[in-house]
């Protein structure tokens, strides 16, 4: 599996992005496809994902910080899961990373950078104030 980003950018608070995830190869609806950012100096954090379960099947997790903010979508047609981000702030700014993992469905794991097998390489966001 690969897994592509791209989207990201520089902007002012306030502003919008909209982050992409094309997963390459293998069987994409099985796949959990998380979002993760990560500041200088600071450990990697989860920021949505889009779980899916052989057992319950799909659903949506969202990191306090950014619920009513950033929208995760997947297109199953074209192997894609964005990340809408809107009213970006400062604190945001981060390299932001997606990844893939199978079987990932409870929330303290989907939110588990550990868990996931495959990383993209990373698109970055600058937010300024």
């Amino acid at each position: 599996v690969q897994l592509i980003e791209s989207g990201g950018g520089f902007v002012q608070a306030g502003a919008s992005l909209r982050l992409s995830c094309a997963v390459v190869g293998r069987t994409f609806r099985t796949y959990t496809i998380g979002w993760f950012r990560q500041a200088p100096g600071k450990e990697r954090e989860f920021v949505a994902a889009s779980s899916w379960s052989s057992w319950t099947g799909g659903r949506i997790h969202y990191a306090d910080n950014v619920k009513g903010r950033f929208t995760i979508e997947r297109d199953y047609n074209k192997n894609d899961v964005s990340l809408q981000m809107n009213s970006l702030k400062p604190e945001d700014t981060a390299v932001y990373y997606c990844a893939a993992g199978l079987d990932l469905q409870a929330s303290d794991i989907v939110t588990d950078p550990k868990k996931y097998t495959y990383w993209g390489q990373g698109t970055e966001v600058s937010v300024s104030s």
